[in-house]
């Protein structure tokens, strides 16, 4: 890792202006000791950290039971079917890039009280609060990535952590550092975020006056505008922060990680988010198609829909759906849900499939279904989909039916309809772009963190003094998503009868509600639940039926429900502990 990081701080010396958070500056190199005169290139340091945010869009459930990848080489691919080691350079393998943003932030934070911000004091005491703040929150969250893909327990079944760096490591430094225990990891990253909670306004937006914990600073609006109002929106703030921690406290109250924190914490952590939010009635009435046209068209200047937290930059482009659009509307089908996913989709009356009261009709798989199935799923006649509005057909043999046009066409027989935008063109010679953004944290997400820790801790109907239930919450996601429109929903009457059901819902609202977001990787492996469980699929043939077979065997061990460390920092560290069984 010494090398690695060295080579990678040492790249931030090319860093300029915060204008563009992540362009290199034309200069070749600069000395670190001209962030004292250039401001601009200090600034650099912190926002360049940015570039080591993982991306929701990651695709992880290509290694689940939720999806498959009709790509031969996908690496996701071969994780699931056996191939997973700790040598295997996938895109949950946080370790180089978060430590290198750790580093920027950290030899920022230690160099920042020399520079001289501004020449007027006032804003330059603004500029150093607001970065102080982020630089926390950064380092903080940067750990939680770290932390999420690499804790777990070593031979001796001790559950360890990662190296947490308070500190820039420079050349002549010890990099031989090992993780700290779990626990102890947690309570670092909680104390950064509750610095920038601290320090930082809880939303980027002008005011029309200085809030009062920013008027030893500066009594100008203008000041406080021009440091903390809504041209910064992008930027870590006090409300990312609280969203963190309550990312953070579900991992460690979880089974997976011995519930190193009690599920009233994270209920709590979860709750007091939930409340500046206006608490159940605050649920975005929009959000099950959070990237929808009408969403994406209107963002600017940083700006957020109700449902969004925090969100990356709007793109201009088709690459999302050029990548999982059916062959026949010339995408390349990446992306496969199961039929495992298709049949977790309750029906529209709340009760599962497999009640004998769900109404379900196995010869008309698709009917009266959660309204959620068709918003985020195409199959088999799926109507209205791309720029012609076109209906699709899996049947066999046709273009888009299971493995029709080699890593093109469907390996289950759905294909991803959640992220895209229907009205983009992938045809060559039409092809059209559209606004897209990818969100980091959704409001659906924390309202799900708090029903599965209130849950846990009170059980269906306990508030905690919270003043609102796991019931409240999932009753009011379920009935946004069109499910018993307005009449009871007597299957979620029942599940609150006891905690266990009610577990075994809420998770099932999250896999839903969630997927193909980057969760489910995740959630499976701190719920300590089956990894093996193969993929399923669905062939149509031309005179309606259908047969389920087996797709992808799923193939890991028990170690696997926690990621390696890399094994080229093992072969390097003789201090870095590896997880068991890697």
């Amino acid at each position: 890792m010494k090398k690695i990081l060295f080579i990678l701080a040492a790249g931030v010396l090319a860093l300029s202006s915060c204008d563009d958070l992540f362009t290199p500056a034309k200069e070749n190199f600069k000395e670190v000791s001209q962030m004292n005169v250039e401001p601009d290139f200090a600034m650099g340091f912190l926002t360049r950290s940015y570039s080591a945010l993982s991306n929701n869009y990651l695709n992880t459930e290509y290694a689940t039971d939720d999806a498959v990848v009709n790509e031969n080489s996908n690496a996701f691919r071969t994780m699931a079917t056996g191939g997973w080691t700790s040598t295997l350079w996938t895109g949950i393998i946080e370790w180089t890039s978060a430590y290198a943003g750790i580093q920027y932030v950290n030899q920022f934070l230690e160099k920042m009280d020399e520079v001289k911000w501004s020449e007027d004091e006032e804003r330059a005491a603004m500029l150093a609060v607001r970065m102080r703040g982020e630089a926390y929150g950064m380092r903080a969250i940067l750990h939680y990535q770290l932390l999420r893909a690499h804790a777990g327990y070593d031979a001796e079944g001790n559950l360890l952590g990662v190296p947490y760096l308070e500190k820039y490591l420079g050349a002549n430094d010890d990099f031989n550092t090992p993780r700290l225990p779990f626990k102890e990891c947690v309570d670092k990253i909680l104390a950064d975020l509750d610095k920038a909670i601290d320090i930082l306004p809880m939303d980027y937006e002008d005011a029309e006056s200085v809030p009062a914990k920013y008027t030893q600073y500066t009594k100008s609006v203008d000041i406080y505008n021009r440091t903390m109002g809504k041209n910064f929106r992008l930027l870590v703030s006090g409300r990312i922060a609280r969203a963190y921690r309550s990312r953070l406290t579900l991992l460690a109250a979880s089974d997976g990680f011995a519930n190193s924190v009690t599920w009233a914490e994270a209920a709590k952590t979860a709750a007091d988010l939930l409340k500046e939010n206006g608490g159940v009635p605050g649920i975005a009435k929009g959000a099950v198609e959070y990237y929808a046209a009408s969403i994406a068209d209107k963002l600017s200047a940083g700006s957020n829909p109700a449902e969004i937290i925090w969100r990356d930059n709007v793109a201009t482009n088709n690459s999302y759906e050029s990548d999982n659009l059916p062959p026949s509307l010339n995408g390349n089908g990446r992306m496969n849900p199961s039929q495992n996913l298709v049949e977790a989709f309750p029906m529209a009356n709340g009760y599962p499939i497999t009640s004998a009261k769900s109404g379900y009709d196995a010869a008309d798989p698709y009917a009266n279904r959660d309204p959620r199935l068709n918003t985020y799923i195409i199959y088999n006649g799926s109507k209205n989909i791309g720029v012609n509005n076109a209906t699709i057909s899996t049947v066999e043999k046709t273009p888009d039916g299971v493995n029709t046009q080699a890593q093109r066409s469907t390996r289950t027989g759905y294909y991803m309809k959640k992220r895209l935008r229907m009205d983009v063109n992938c045809t060559s010679g039409s092809e059209t772009t559209k606004a897209h953004f990818v969100p980091r944290v959704r409001y659906t997400e924390i309202y799900l963190n708090y029903a599965e820790a209130a849950n846990e801790a009170y059980g269906p109907k306990g508030d905690g003094g919270n003043g609102f239930t796991a019931y409240d919450i999932i009753k009011a996601i379920r009935e946004r998503a069109g499910i018993c429109k307005g009449a009871t929903d007597e299957y979620l009457d029942e599940c609150a009868q006891s905690k266990e059901q009610m577990r075994q819902l809420i998770r099932n609202e999250r896999r839903l509600e969630l997927c193909f977001e980057n969760f489910r990787f995740w959630d499976l492996r701190r719920w300590k639940q089956n990894l093996t469980e193969s993929v399923k699929g669905i062939n149509w043939k031309a005179d309606g039926t259908y047969e389920i077979f087996e797709v992808e065997k799923r193939d890991y061990s028990d170690y696997m429900n926690y990621a390696p460390i890399p094994n080229s920092e093992i072969l390097k560290y003789s201090n870095l502990k590896q997880n068991k069984g890697w």
